[in-house]
C-alpha cells in the first residue's frame, strides 16, 4: 500500500505539469519571473509542431494505470492533450494496474494488439524491458539537437543501448527534497539550512550536526527526531556512486557494492539510525511529519504541495539532499517523466506529434508561466526559494544527475511489485535502506552484513542480464 500511495501521488504531481521542471536556471532566484528563465534560449512554441499528416493514423493507444484524458478525478484537460487534439490526434486509454502493467504489455505485444505509448518508470522500464523487446528507440522521431529537446539530451544519453535512445524526457523532478518547518528551527535556535545551501555549506556534516543539536532535547514525553521519509538511496547517490554501474568499454553492467564511497555513506547513515535521529514510520505528508516534531521531511515534492501544502502563518523551507563533503560536485537523483514508444507500434507520425506536444509544455514560456501561476494558486505559502530548490535548481546544470541502472536489471534486483518479503522491496531497495533497518532480533544491520548477504545475488542477476544484453545487441545490430 505504501508503494502504491507513492506511485499515485507521484503520478498526480506529474500530471499537474510543473512549470520549470526541465528548463530552470542553474542559479537561485527570488522572483517568479526569473525562476522561469530557461537554461538555453529555445525559439519554439506550439506553432512549430506539425499536425499529423493526412493519411497517417491519428489515434494513439495509451496503456497505463492512469488516463491521459479528462476523468472524474482529473477533469481538467492537460496542455499536452489540448495541443495534440488541435494537431489532429486523440488518445484511447487501455487500463491496466500498476502491478500488472508489464505483464499486460507483454501479452498485448504477443497478441499483436500493440499499444503505442507507455509510461516510463524507474523500476524495470530501462534497460530490462527494452532488451525484453517491449520498446523501440525514439531516434526516428526525436532529434535531441533540436531546440525543443536539446535541454534534455544529457539525460536522454543515460538511456542508450547499442547507440540508440529509448527515453525522451518530457520533464524531470527531484526524487527527494528535504522540507522543514522554520518554527521547529526557531524553537531549537538553529540556523536556516537554506542559508547554508546558498553558501555552499549544506553538507552531510552540517545536516548531522543540526539533527544532533535538535535531538539533544528529546524526552520520553516529547520525542524529537531529525529526519523521516525517503532519502537513503539519494544520500548514497550524493557521492556519485550507485549499487550497479555500466562499463562502457566492456558494454556490460557490474556489481559496485565494494565501492568505498558507498561504504562511507552507509556508515554515516548507520550513525543516524544508531543515535536515534531517524524515525522509520511511514508519514504521507509534510504537515503530519512536523506535527510529530521531526526536523526534516525527505520526500518527493508531491508530499509538500496541494493537500500537504503549508497553511497561512506557517513558514517552511526546502533544501536538497546534503552534499558529500568529500567532493565539490553536486549530485542529484532525478525522476524522469517520459512516454515510451512500444515496439510494434507503427504510428510514427502520431507518436512524434504526441512527444512534441508533451514536451513543449515545459519549454514554451507561455505554458511555463501559466503552470507556475496554477501552482501558486494551489500553494500560496510556498516561497520562491522552496520552488527554486524543488523545480529549478535540482534539474539544472548546477547538478550532475545520477541514475542507478540497478533499478532496471531484473525482477529480483529491481521489481518491488514482485518482491516476496514483508516490506515488498527488491534487493536494490533493500540494500539502499539496509543500514536503517534491524534484523529479527532487533539488531541494526551493518553495511558489511548487507554486502556479504546480497553481493552474490547482485553478481548472479547482473551476469544473467549481461548475457541477455549481448544477445539483444547482436540481434539489434
Amino acid at each position: 500500500m505504501k508503494n502504491l500511495k507513492k506511485i499515485l501521488a507521484g503520478t498526480m504531481s506529474v500530471l499537474m505539469a510543473f512549470g520549470a521542471a526541465a528548463c530552470g536556471n542553474s542559479s537561485s532566484s527570488s522572483s517568479a519571473e526569473e525562476s522561469f528563465e530557461p537554461q538555453v534560449e529555445v525559439n519554439v512554441d506550439a506553432n512549430t509542431i506539425e499536425a499529423i499528416p493526412d493519411g497517417a493514423e491519428k489515434k494513439l493507444v495509451w496503456m497505463s494505470y492512469f488516463d491521459l484524458n479528462p476523468s472524474k478525478t482529473s477533469p481538467e484537460k492537460s496542455t499536452a492533450l489540448t495541443l495534440f487534439e488541435s494537431k489532429g490526434g486523440s488518445i484511447e486509454y487501455t487500463r491496466v494496474t500498476s502491478l500488472n502493467k508489464y505483464e499486460k504489455l507483454a501479452a498485448a505485444i504477443m497478441s499483436k494488439q500493440v499499444p503505442d505509448i507507455f509510461w516510463y518508470e524507474q523500476g524495470m522500464t530501462f534497460p530490462y524491458n527494452v532488451i525484453m523487446g517491449m520498446f523501440q528507440p525514439v531516434d526516428d522521431i526525436v532529434n535531441f539537437d533540436d531546440p525543443l529537446w536539446s535541454g534534455v539530451k544529457g539525460t536522454a544519453d543515460q538511456f542508450v543501448l547499442n547507440d540508440k535512445h529509448y527515453v525522451a524526457p518530457i520533464n524531470m523532478l527531484p526524487l527527494s527534497v528535504m522540507c522543514y518547518d522554520k518554527s521547529l528551527l526557531a524553537k531549537a535556535n538553529l540556523d536556516d539550512p537554506y542559508e547554508l545551501y546558498e553558501n555552499g555549506e549544506w553538507t552531510w556534516d552540517a545536516w548531522y550536526e543540526m539533527m544532533e543539536e535538535y535531538c539533544a532535547n528529546s524526552t520520553e514525553e516529547e520525542p524529537l527526531y531529525g529526519v523521516n521519509g525517503w532519502f537513503a538511496p539519494f544520500f548514497y547517490h550524493s557521492t556519485g556512486s550507485t549499487l550497479v554501474q555500466y562499463d562502457a568499454e566492456k558494454g556490460e553492467y557490474y556489481n559496485n557494492l565494494s565501492d568505498p564511497n558507498l561504504e562511507r555513506a552507509a556508515n554515516f547513515l548507520s550513525n543516524i539510525k544508531k543515535n536515534g535521529y531517524y524515525d522509520p514510520e511511514w508519514i504521507g505528508g509534510a504537515p503530519e511529519c512536523f506535527q510529530k516534531n521531526i526536523l526534516f521531511y525527505a520526500m518527493g515534492p508531491w508530499a509538500s504541495i496541494d493537500s500537504h501544502t503549508p497553511k497561512e502563518g506557517q513558514e517552511w523551507g526546502m533544501v536538497p539532499i546534503p552534499r558529500d563533503p568529500n567532493t565539490d560536485t553536486l549530485y542529484t537523483s532525478i525522476d524522469v517523466n517520459a512516454y515510451m514508444w512500444v515496439k510494434g507500434s507503427t504510428k510514427k507520425e502520431a507518436v512524434k506529434c504526441w512527444q512534441e506536444c508533451a514536451r513543449i509544455a515545459f519549454v514554451d514560456d507561455e505554458y511555463i508561466q501559466t503552470e507556475r501561476e496554477k501552482f501558486d494558486v494551489s500553494n500560496p505559502y510556498w516561497t520562491d526559494e522552496m520552488y527554486n530548490v524543488a523545480y529549478v535548481d535540482l534539474i539544472s546544470d548546477k547538478y550532475t544527475q545520477v541514475f542507478d541502472p540497478g533499478y532496471g536489471i531484473s525482477t529480483k534486483l529491481s521489481d518491488n511489485d514482485a518482491a516476496t518479503n514483508d516490506t515488498k522491496e527488491a534487493y536494490v531497495a533493500l540494500t539502499y535502506r539496509g543500514v536503517l533497518t534491524e534484523d529479527e532480533d532487533g539488531n541494526q544491520l551493518t553495511w558489511t552484513q548487507i554486502r556479504e548477504s546480497y553481493s552474490n545475488i547482485f553478481d548472479t542477476e547482473i551476469a544473467d542480464f549481461n548475457k541477455k544484453l549481448k544477445d539483444f545487441v547482436a540481434q539489434d545490430s
